[in-house]
């Protein structure tokens, strides 16, 4: 990207935080949050409809039209063939522009922001829409506290929101110019995690580390089927791989489980933002370990997450999940304490026969031992683990660890594991250390080419890690570089040798001294 549309974007999501932060006031930003992006999508669907239906009249030659000024009652009978199109329906009336122009009048502003949400989640009843819309403003409270103490307070509050999202620069939808939205959407997200500490990190992973597993799973690939995510927070993960392979490179769509609803909410309407059609997309919300939404989608061509770190999970305690297909074959479950291989098996049993799964991973499951020491030797013994790579620590929001990257392929076409050494790859900014381009591109390049490179890859067959007790640490098969200075021997005997000099003749000098003193006296 040239600088300058770098310098004119990183402007916009300046003045777009500025927005966001003075409008929640003395509520919590984290709490707010709901609140500006909720309004934000609010404004983007209104905007997106309108254009849609604009352009299709001014093509017929209809050069004046403009759904915002039309009569509900005409727009009705169009209400049918656009939920089949865009699947959901907006009466012009309660366009987002409208209902913003009538704010400052409207005393019952929080009624009728309820109604308009409403009727927008009810227009895709019934319809193949429906998933993709239903529940969708359920953390729009527009009668909570947080807005204020009395309805006309919270009506004020709830004013300045539709003004301050209609302001932020955004550009036109007919324009296409489509990224405005999805960018800024990612941007927020990204500085309310940061703000919030730990609360934050759980549902977010930062762009960098998106980008990184995303180009691994992607090498060689100008598209791909499905890309999925057992554990997709709020999406941007999932979104990356049309960033990288471009507006088509995933034919079929977006597949991903979300347990937390919230960001199951929060993650269909980053979907959404990045213009990805309702049937282009299938989010679930429940848990994917017990309760997985996609037996009919897999297998999955692109698999990439960033689940949670060592949560606990049923386990042995359900006698259900030893026989279930995605665990049964490694003949023992991750340890209740610690689903991580529960999320490891679960994505190489839905990833297919050409494909690759990069998953962050907690670094204690590359060397405990028990259970998880006998997944990871069924996982080495069939040829599963094409790489894993050290991070650096400090590159996610709400934690320090230096987390690892297992990358998992169904068809491999040597019997080796490559192991990366990346900790030193990133830079410091403020806080948190992040990939750099540059870092990226050398992460890459060496998971491509698979060639040693002292004190930073090491390609092992699998005698060699069956000798490690099937331990998978980065530490054990790339040695560190030695960064301390080395000493001249010599010079350094030269030196202590000249102190030793130095030290008899000072000594000499006080003997003489004291010896003159006690003359005196």
């Amino acid at each position: 990207m040239d600088t300058k549309k770098e310098q004119e974007r990183e402007e916009l999501h300046r003045a777009i935080w500025a927005i966001a932060d003075e409008l929640r006031g003395s509520v919590d930003g984290w709490d707010f949050k709901n609140y500006v992006l909720g309004t934000m999508f609010y404004r983007y669907i209104s905007e997106n409809l309108a254009n849609y239906i604009n352009e299709g009249e001014q093509a017929a030659g209809n050069t004046d039209f403009d759904y915002a000024k039309m009569s509900d009652a005409e727009a009705e009978e169009a209400r049918e063939g656009l939920i089949q199109e865009k699947g959901f329906f907006i009466l012009p009336s309660e366009l987002f522009c409208n209902v913003r122009a009538r704010a400052p009048r409207d005393e019952n502003l929080n009624e009728t922001l309820e109604r308009v949400f409403n009727n927008i989640e009810d227009s895709a009843k019934g319809s193949d829409s429906e998933n993709s819309f239903a529940g969708l403003f359920d953390d729009f409270d527009v009668n909570s506290n947080k807005l204020g103490p009395t309805v006309a307070k919270r009506n004020e509050r709830l004013t300045k929101l539709l003004d301050g999202i209609a302001n932020m620069n955004l550009g036109d939808v007919k324009t296409h110019d489509i990224d405005a939205f999805g960018d800024a959407y990612e941007y927020l997200m990204t500085m309310y995690a940061s703000n919030a500490g730990k609360s934050g990190g759980e549902f977010f992973t930062p762009a960098d580390i998106s980008e990184l597993l995303t180009r691994i799973g992607t090498v060689g690939k100008t598209e791909v089927n499905k890309v999925y995510d057992p554990a997709c927070g709020s999406g941007s993960l999932l979104l990356k791989a049309e960033k990288i392979l471009g507006r088509d490179g995933v034919r079929v769509g977006f597949f991903g489980q979300e347990i937390n609803i919230t960001t199951y909410n929060l993650c269909r309407i980053n979907m959404f933002l990045h213009d990805i059609g309702f049937d282009k997309f299938d989010i679930a919300c429940d848990d994917t370990l017990t309760t997985p939404a996609h037996w009919d989608d897999e297998p999955f061509e692109l698999i990439v997450s960033n689940p949670p770190y060592s949560i606990k999970w049923a386990g042995d305690t359900n006698p259900l999940l030893i026989n279930d297909p995605r665990f049964a074959p490694a003949g023992v479950l991750a340890p209740k304490g610690n689903a991580d291989f529960a999320f490891i098996m679960h994505s190489l049993s839905w990833l297919a026969p050409n494909g690759t799964a990069a998953i962050v991973c907690f670094p204690g499951i590359m060397y405990r031992g028990g259970a998880e020491q006998k997944i990871r030797k069924y996982l080495i013994d069939n040829n599963f683990i094409d790489c894993v790579i050290q991070l650096p620590s400090n590159l996610f929001f709400g934690t320090s660890i230096a987390t690892c990257i297992m990358v998992l392929k169904r068809g491999k076409a040597d019997g080796k594991v490559l192991f990366i050494d990346a900790t030193k790859e990133c830079i410091k900014v403020v806080k948190n250390n992040k990939l750099t381009q540059a870092n990226m591109d050398r992460i890459v390049d060496t998971f491509t080419k698979r060639e040693e490179i002292q004190h930073f890859a090491h390609l092992a067959d699998l005698n060699e890690i069956t000798e490690n007790d099937y331990n998978l640490s980065v530490s054990t098969y790339v040695e560190a570089e030695d960064t301390r200075e080395k000493v001249d021997i010599q010079k350094l005997n030269a030196e202590i040798r000249e102190i030793v000099a130095r030290e008899a003749v000072l000594r000499a000098e006080i003997d003489k001294i004291i010896a003159e003193i006690e003359g005196v006296q």
